[in-house]
């Protein structure tokens, strides 16, 4: 072979080494583009601030339906945070945002959780307006223009709504990623942040496991959704139940004159089910011990309420006096709102419990979280889920809850913002090509 056609073999090797390096940076950068970084937060020395007094919430008064006094100490971030998130479901919109602490010693800041009822979603939007008015007098309005990250169907159905009243971008995430996003940032990130709870045992705080997946998560707000997770983006949606915070919202409204999801949970704590469900002893006057259930098991939800009022109905009638186990009013049997409440959510939680144990079972998954708004830190709840999930494993699957419960979406949209400027593609085709 001359050498001449030597060297014009060896260019055209270069030049299909070069072309196949162009292509497989393409690829790589189509890849970084479609699934882009996201925004980096310092979680070094990282820990929850129980001193409600500290933390830092721009305004104080009405709307704000629950401000969490469990901020998230970030003692290393010093950077500046562009951005807020609000996961707006149909019951509650949850409001996750950033503050720099100038004056303290670090420097750092802190991660902020508010929650407003959707129904009263002008005054969410009129607190993230002053978020954006303290972020431009600290920061300026350039070149970090405050943004919202926004999730949930509400990111949808509030959307016109939250560009016309802000003038900022409005950047609308998947609700399932963010979720998963927010879940696995608490479980890898966040010390003291996921706890096992029962009677004997309250409140004993998970150690981070080598092997995070697969696992199943329960999020609970006005439904249910339960999602199988086998890695940091493979997630899929298995099941769920429409029995959920809005079931016990609703019917509580209806049963009771309680006007707020706090007001009931109260109520439950004061209340006593056995004044309205039928129990296991009621039917067989012991334990049912050859199945394992106790005299206290819930046989039948609010199964004693047709019988008794029933029965106060024919004592009256027959003229032989109220009937002594129920009140009356106006010739009406009255049962109480305490215990309505604490049967309802008995029957709403075991219910999700159950079902939580069968999607595990199908999907071959021993750890379970529970999510969501509806869990609030009650301990009625968390016991009930617990209970459920360890009395069908036999022992074998455990209940994992979150000191921020009602968050992974909020916070999984705050994590999931893009760097600033990311993805010009002109900028990142010619770096390619120049090589």
């Amino acid at each position: 072979m001359s050498s001449s056609n030597r060297s014009s073999l060896h260019q055209d090797a270069d030049g299909l080494k070069r072309l196949s390096k162009v292509s497989s940076d393409a690829r790589q950068v189509e890849e970084a583009i479609s699934n882009p970084g996201a925004v980096k937060i310092n979680v070094q020395g990282a820990f929850i601030v129980d001193d409600e007094s500290q933390s830092r919430s721009p305004v104080e008064g009405e709307g704000v339906v629950r401000r969490e006094s469990q901020d998230i100490r970030l003692p290393h971030h010093t950077g500046v945070v562009s951005h807020v998130a609000v996961d707006i479901g149909g019951s509650l919109a949850k409001l996750v945002y950033f503050t720099r602490e100038l004056d303290s010693a670090d420097n750092g800041g802190r991660l902020n959780f508010t929650s407003f009822e959707t129904h009263r979603i002008d005054l969410c939007i009129d607190f993230i307006r002053q978020l954006k008015e303290q972020h431009e007098r600290l920061n300026g309005s350039e070149p970090d223009e405050l943004c919202v990250m926004a999730t949930g169907g509400g990111a949808y159905k509030y959307y016109d709504k939250l560009k016309k009243a802000l003038n900022v971008d409005i950047l609308r995430e998947d609700e399932m990623a963010c979720l998963i996003t927010g879940l696995d940032f608490f479980i890898n990130e966040i010390p003291n942040e996921v706890f096992t709870y029962s009677e004997s045992e309250p409140m004993q705080f998970a150690e981070t496991r080598p092997e995070v997946y697969p696992y199943l998560l329960v999020n609970i707000g006005s439904g249910v959704s339960m999602i199988k997770v086998s890695g940091p983006r493979q997630f899929e949606r298995v099941g769920g139940t429409h029995l959920g915070g809005g079931t016990f919202w609703g019917i509580m409204s209806l049963l009771t004159g309680a006007r707020s999801f706090d007001e009931m949970l109260a109520m439950a704590d004061r209340g006593d089910n056995s004044g309205v469900d039928m129990l296991v002893g009621d039917i067989y006057g012991m334990d049912y011990s050859k199945i394992g259930l106790k005299s206290t098991a819930i046989a039948s939800t609010f199964g004693k309420v047709f019988r008794m009022k029933n029965a106060a109905e024919k004592h009256a009638e027959d003229g032989e006096g109220l009937y002594t186990e129920l009140d009356q009013h106006d010739g009406e049997t009255v049962f109480r709102p305490e215990d309505m409440s604490r049967s309802l959510l008995y029957a709403i939680s075991n219910n999700i419990g159950q079902i939580a144990y069968l999607q595990s079972e199908k999907h071959k998954v021993t750890h379970i979280y529970f999510g969501g708004s509806f869990i609030r830190g009650h301990l009625q709840t968390m016991n009930t889920l617990s209970y459920a999930i360890r009395f069908w494993s036999k022992g074998e699957k455990q209940a994992y809850f979150l000191r921020h419960e009602g968050y992974l979406g909020a916070v999984g949209a705050f994590l999931r913002r893009q760097p600033v400027n990311w993805g010009r593609r002109n900028s990142l085709d010619d770096s390619i090509l120049k090589r």
